[in-house]
């Protein structure tokens, strides 16, 4: 009875454990090397000091990367080609307040979850914090 049970939890364990890749296999946008670093102390990038705020990083990615801030050292990283449509057709996202929003069909993403409500959500890329810096790679 022992092993069924400890059978029953690595099942459990080996099941539940995640790769974090769900809105990385999007048809739309290739899969590009992303690492980079960016400092919060230069007067670019020290909107991200606060929570609710964006940046798009040029140069990195499919048409650049968002990095927007979700609250104190917390921060989110998107790829910002519009997630629903070929790359050629659109150029690169913008940010409105919450929102990433497609140039081409205006659908918005929310930039907390990476949802818009179609079919394919932002591609999001992981960030690591330390200090003033903030990398962000995949």
């Amino acid at each position: 009875m022992k092993k069924f049970w400890l059978f029953l939890v690595l099942t459990a364990v080996f099941f539940s454990c995640s790769d974090s890749e769900r809105s990385n296999n999007n048809p739309y946008i290739p899969n590009y090397s992303v690492n980079f670093t960016i400092n919060t102390s230069l007067p670019a990038y020290s909107d991200l000091k606060y929570a609710g705020n964006g940046v798009i990083v040029p140069g990195y990615g499919a048409k650049g990367v968002i990095v927007f801030s979700t609250g104190i050292n917390t921060y989110n990283a998107f790829d910002a080609a519009c997630p629903n449509q070929a790359l050629t057709s659109c150029t690169a996202m913008t940010i409105e307040d919450l929102f990433a929003v497609c140039s081409c069909d205006k659908a918005k993403y929310n930039l907390y979850t990476g949802l818009g409500g179609k079919e394919y959500p932002l591609k999001q890329y992981r960030v690591e914090v330390s200090g003033t810096v903030i990398r962000v790679y995949n």
